[in-house]
């Protein structure tokens, strides 16, 4: 029970985020915090990661929600069986995130993106996240590494 909450918390944290993102944030412009650290504003992703496949927009939602099926069934399998809790919340993770960027490319045919962070390398302070994308990452993260330690 706990990692289908942790899926539906990252779907629906990040959707009530991105809401306010869209209600509240002007197109242009960023507010800083921590120092510049966090950069937020609105920015919306219309393609995959880093904007790529953005003039093939049903083909991304397409491969978006053939992935997004295929981790359920990984996620719904692991649930199956005993132990390895870290790949079953490396999972759960990529689930949340999964679903909440799927939605948004159905729903409203682009992803909302809302933060980036002010670091020196500026190929790293160019690319605007939302909290699926952490999950997303996070998520494989720790399910690759819950399997390759094995």
């Amino acid at each position: 029970m706990v990692y289908i909450l942790i899926a539906a918390g990252i779907f629906f944290a990040d959707l009530r985020i991105k809401n306010y993102v869209e209600r509240k944030f002007p197109e242009e412009g960023e507010q800083l915090k921590l120092k510049g650290f966090l950069r937020l504003r609105r920015h919306y992703n219309k393609g995959a990661f880093l904007n790529m496949g953005q003039k093939k927009r049903q083909a991304v939602a397409a491969l978006s929600v053939g992935l997004t099926a295929l981790v359920t069934l990984l996620f719904v399998l692991s649930l199956g069986t005993k132990g390895n809790k870290a790949l079953k919340t490396g999972l759960a993770m990529l689930l949340g995130g999964a679903f909440s960027n799927t939605y948004d490319r159905l729903k409203r045919k682009y992803v909302v993106d809302y933060f980036s962070f002010g670091v020196r390398w500026k190929w790293l302070s160019r690319i605007i996240f939302n909290i699926s994308d952490l999950g997303i990452m996070v998520g494989a993260l720790t399910a690759a590494l819950s399997v390759g330690g094995k």
